[in-house]
């Protein structure tokens, strides 16, 4: 049997989302040294990222 779905008909049905992965990275004193804590957030928009904490 032939295939019905083509590679475009794929591609045309995901939606895209609006919301942008950006990497966190938060420094944190411990005595005497630092330690580097990386988180991936969601954000509906590139412009919240100066709430971030």
């Amino acid at each position: 049997m032939a295939k019905t779905q083509t590679f475009g008909d794929k591609a045309k049905g995901k939606a895209k989302s609006s919301v942008v992965n950006v990497k966190f990275i938060k420094t944190v004193k411990t005595g005497n040294s630092y330690k580097f804590q990386e988180k991936f957030v969601k954000l509906d928009d590139i412009s919240k990222i100066n709430t971030l904490k």
